[in-house]
């Protein structure tokens, strides 16, 4: 299978997050990400015996996984969310433009820079056309603009250290779901979940927060990281549409203009050699 699939395949479940995390807005942060982490890594407890790595590369998988999501909470806990998720979703642009710094032998060409940037404007533009702008400054701009710094320089670091089985993803997952925990007795107020919390906190586990990760691995292992690194602009066009269908929203300019620059730019970057 063509690693551009398992990217997408990655990016389709990273999509739904946005809405499971609206609808489980009452649920505090790190219980969330943490009940969802260790649920997505449970598919590899199976493969316990695969999960041998060195320490820098379990360390890798907590600062990408941990680290992502605790910067990331920060963020939307202190700036509009969201403008916060639009810095946040800076991610893929850097992912075109550190490759080279990140995996020698890469070099970028004009096209990856015009895709990237039409690909993050149109980024911005299903964001902001989703739910608008309020223009002010706040300093959670920075975790937001760090987080997706720390994303991008994870999903390239997986290809410079030494090489481990995609079945480790669920040990990192499985670390980084009990230090959210953690973060979790120690940082917020105990809540009671109903059965469809614990449901839709099992789907996002699956999901976003579980197969998306092992798809991702794959991608990065075999892929190309400028290509993978400009189709993800698809997250936030196809996030922000999966909102307005699930809100009743109806479909603005802004969405069509998003879709044209985005499908746009993954087309003109991953047809660049």
């Amino acid at each position: 299978m063509h690693p551009n699939v398992y990217a997408l395949g990655a990016i389709a479940l990273w999509a739904s997050l946005a809405t499971l995390g609206v609808t489980l807005k009452h649920v505090p942060p790190f219980l969330l990400t943490g009940l969802a982490l260790v649920i997505g890594s449970i598919p590899a407890w199976p493969l316990f015996k695969r999960w041998k790595v060195p320490p820098r590369t379990l360390a890798l998988g907590i600062y990408g996984l941990f680290g992502y999501h605790f910067l990331l909470f920060v963020a939307l806990r202190v700036a509009p969310p969201v403008e916060a998720n639009l810095v946040n979703y800076l991610w893929p642009l850097f992912i075109v433009v550190l490759a080279p710094v990140f995996l020698p032998g890469l070099h970028l060409k004009p096209a990856h820079l015009l895709a990237a940037l039409a690909g993050f404007s149109g980024a911005a533009i299903a964001i902001l056309g989703g739910g608008g702008a309020s223009g002010a400054w706040s300093w959670g701009y920075l975790p937001a603009l760090a987080s997706a710094f720390l994303w991008a320089s994870y999903s390239l670091w997986t290809r410079r250290v030494e090489a481990f089985p995609t079945a480790a993803i669920g040990l990192f997952g499985l670390v980084s779901g009990a230090l959210s925990l953690a973060c979790h007795f120690a940082l917020e107020p105990r809540v009671d979940l109903t059965a469809r919390d614990l449901g839709l906190v099992a789907v996002m586990g699956l999901g976003p927060l579980g197969a998306a990760f092992f798809l991702w691995d794959k991608a990065l292992k075999h892929g190309d990281a400028r290509q993978i690194g400009i189709l993800s602009y698809l997250t936030p066009l196809l996030s922000t549409t999966l909102l307005v269908l699930v809100t009743g929203r109806g479909f603005g300019t802004s969405i069509v203009l998003a879709a044209a620059l985005i499908i746009g730019a993954a087309v003109v970057g991953t047809r660049a050699r």
